[in-house]
């Protein structure tokens, strides 16, 4: 018997993702039920079904009772572990919780939060080619698994469908599900070391490039407070956190010097694109660390220049966003 084409593997690969989608489609809170299990018998509970039939002939054709007996006393234990796998995965609650941030080559961490009402034991979770973690019991207190994910590339990555497996209790049958819990997430362009110069839009009579951007003590921001030292002005003391019991504390001020900093494609020199970004990215993390001010500019579209945590990571989103085949 020939084995099936690549292009048969395809089409019935495809025909089984379609029809998954339809009786499981993404959801970031699922909870397994008789719909979305699946059990067949493992090769151990193949072979124990062998077993029965072989003693059951046995004991037929040598009028054996005792034999025979033995045989229905194995395929009834057989027919208890279908029903004890399926309540085992029945009821189990999964949810997926926001993964943390990650660049292109590392390993994705995907937590998942499990929970059941009743004790569930031995469950599998893993996604195709990776890791599998094994949870030994699953309890009515949510607990939190994180499951691995390989991945080489930037941008939008969704990890696809989580299989969910156990063979509790005897390993005679498995059951399993295969969960889209919409957990995807933009993962960073690989951040690559760069010493290029950083541009401005506008010039200014700062000598360095790389204090542009930064911050000085001045008037313009308010940064935060500090420990009052004896002898300064009174108009920076905070009297409202003193009134409240906080002790004697000064308004600290702050204001950029110079003009921000522009990260932009153009002023690197790299051709391939992707070790433009990379370097884009780093310079990103670079300035955030420093506590500068820049804007990103990738064509027509425009960053304004901030500082801060959430603009570090607009700005790697942009950036990983980026389609691989632009050229500018």
């Amino acid at each position: 018997m020939s084995r099936p084409s690549h292009s048969t593997k395809n089409k019935i690969t495809l025909w089984w993702s379609r029809w998954l989608a339809r009786r499981l489609p993404p959801s970031q809170t699922v909870t397994l039920a008789h719909k979305s299990i699946f059990i067949l018998p493992t090769g151990f509970g193949l072979l124990w079904i062998g077993l029965c039939l072989l003693l059951f002939l046995l004991g037929t054709n040598y009028q054996n009772n005792l034999v025979i007996g033995l045989s229905f006393l194995l395929i009834s234990l057989f027919n208890t572990c279908i029903i004890y796998s399926y309540k085992n995965l029945a009821g189990l609650t999964m949810s997926s919780i926001p993964p943390p941030q990650a660049y292109a080559g590392e390993t994705l961490v995907f937590p998942i939060a499990l929970s059941s009402r009743h004790v569930q034991y031995e469950v599998l979770l893993s996604y195709p080619n990776n890791q599998t973690n094994v949870i030994n019991t699953i309890e009515k207190e949510p607990k939190t698994s994180l499951v691995s994910y390989k991945n080489q590339h930037r941008g939008r990555i969704s990890p696809a469908r989580i299989k969910v497996e156990s063979r509790y209790p005897l390993g005679l049958c498995r059951t399993w599900s295969h969960i889209d819990l919409d957990n995807q997430m933009i993962v960073f362009a690989h951040p690559i070391e760069s010493h290029s110069e950083l541009s401005s839009l506008e010039s200014d009579d700062i000598t360095n490039p790389s204090d542009r951007g930064s911050h000085v003590p001045g008037v313009d921001e308010f940064k935060g407070l500090r420990q009052h030292i004896f002898g300064e002005s009174l108009r920076q003391v905070a009297w409202k956190q003193l009134a409240q019991g906080r002790g004697m504390l000064s308004k600290e001020f702050q204001q950029p010097q110079g003009q921000p900093i522009w990260l932009t494609l153009d002023n690197l020199t790299a051709k391939d694109i992707e070790e433009r970004i990379s370097k884009l990215t780093w310079s990103v993390d670079r300035l955030s660390e420093r506590g500068q001010i820049f804007g990103l500019a990738i064509g027509q579209h425009k960053i304004t220049p901030s500082q801060g945590e959430q603009h570090r990571v607009h700005c790697l989103q942009t950036l990983a966003l980026i389609p691989s085949r632009r050229t500018d």
